[in-house]
């Protein structure tokens, strides 16, 4: 028999010092946003499941936990991503004409972790402009998702572009059923030259050979050039090639510090975006911390086909990267009934400091704060005197 105090694989409780750094992280990464022009929206955690999973393809559907609503008897999911809810808040609840900058900040559960080491509750935080087609939206969401990113502590980290129009542009006009695109997503973004040829020897010789041609189109800003000169010369491929060297140019302008890749056959997230897509990655770490694009097709299924791009990211996964910070000062003030101290510890405190009051009997207790000053009479008086 298990013991009661033990939780699911792959969920854990968040204590008190990571917590804190979270939540401090929270709330940075929101004002940031807003600063911006971005509005917080605080969704539901579950919804009818043919909302939460309308537009979103396959994979998400395999993500999200499912359970049945005892007032309606019918199916609820919680939430395993945020973006097709704003979506719904956009389309039927805002319903604006022009843009809409909207950002998000909860808990999501999955039904799989995404890694050995990951969490099934991501505390995801995302940010998303409805209603402008143009690069200008791309390059806002970028932006902000690499401000937040050095604004908490990662330094010179590396953005993948990448676009979903390519692979598009590549099988345009060749019947392929969903299966099979799958699996040459997955070949693709595995690198995998033996299976991607196994599954693309029935296709038109160009079009084989484009995907082949694929596998080695990753790298720096040659490969956009080096793309146009083997791929086939295709609307949606050059316009696919366009913007990622419009977006790369900007970026390289305002983050000089950022290190820019390219991988031009990688279509994760196929199902989910219509344009350019980025993952944000700290260095040396192989698993991204953001992710994001343009899914134009997000809203359709609410009945408002609106442009649409933005990103998200887990914060507690953002945390765990993170070396551990300095311990914020506190004042350490003894627990008393004069009137004077009560001032003296709501006067500090409404100057925004943590004063901790010592109860009686637990005066020598290791405390989590670190206490550099205390309270002390001088005098008469209360005084704050170092430690």
């Amino acid at each position: 028999m298990s013991s009661a105090w033990l939780l699911p694989e792959h969920i854990a409780d968040v204590l008190p010092a990571q917590a804190r750094r979270i939540e401090d992280m929270r709330r940075h990464l929101l004002d940031l946003a807003r600063g911006y022009g971005f509005e917080l929206v605080m969704p539901p955690l579950l919804e009818h499941l043919e909302s939460l999973l309308s537009g979103t393809g396959h994979a998400l559907d395999l993500r999200t936990f499912k359970l049945i609503d005892q007032l309606s008897g019918r199916t609820l999911g919680v939430r395993a991503d945020t973006t097709p809810q704003v979506a719904r808040i956009d389309a039927h609840l805002l319903n604006r004409q022009g843009v809409a900058r909207l950002c998000y900040c909860g808990p999501v559960l999955h039904t799989r972790p995404s890694g050995m080491h990951a969490t099934r509750e991501p505390l995801q935080f995302g940010a998303e402009v409805y209603g402008h087609r143009g690069l200008e939206a791309d390059l806002e969401v970028i932006e902000l998702a690499l401000d937040g990113l050095k604004a908490t502590g990662i330094e010179a980290p590396v953005i993948d572009l990448g676009d979903a129009r390519i692979v598009r542009g590549v099988l345009a006009g060749v019947v392929v059923d969903a299966s099979q695109l799958e699996a040459i997503v997955d070949a693709l973004a595995a690198k995998d030259a033996a299976q991607l040829r196994a599954l693309s020897q029935r296709l038109p010789p160009e079009s084989r050979d484009a995907l082949d041609t694929l596998l080695g189109l990753y790298g720096d800003a040659t490969v956009l050039e080096r793309a146009r000169q083997v791929l086939p010369r295709r609307a949606l491929i050059a316009a696919a090639l366009d913007d990622l060297a419009w977006l790369a140019e900007h970026l390289q302008r305002t983050h000089a510090d950022v290190r820019l890749g390219f991988d031009l056959g990688d279509m994760s997230g196929y199902a989910y975006y219509s344009g350019a897509r980025f993952a944000v990655y700290a260095t040396g770490s192989s698993d991204a911390l953001v992710r994001g694009g343009r899914y134009d097709e997000v809203g359709a299924v609410f009945g408002r086909n609106r442009p649409a791009v933005g990103f998200s990211l887990d914060l507690k996964a953002l945390a765990a990267l993170l070396p551990p910070g300095a311990s914020r000062g506190a004042v350490r003030a003894p627990w008393g009934e004069d009137e004077n101290l009560r001032q003296a510890i709501r006067r500090l405190r409404g100057l925004g400091e943590t004063v901790l009051c010592i109860l009686p009997g637990h005066e020598h207790e290791v405390e989590e704060f670190d206490c550099d000053r205390e309270l002390v009479a001088v005098d008469g008086q209360w005084v704050l005197r170092a430690l």
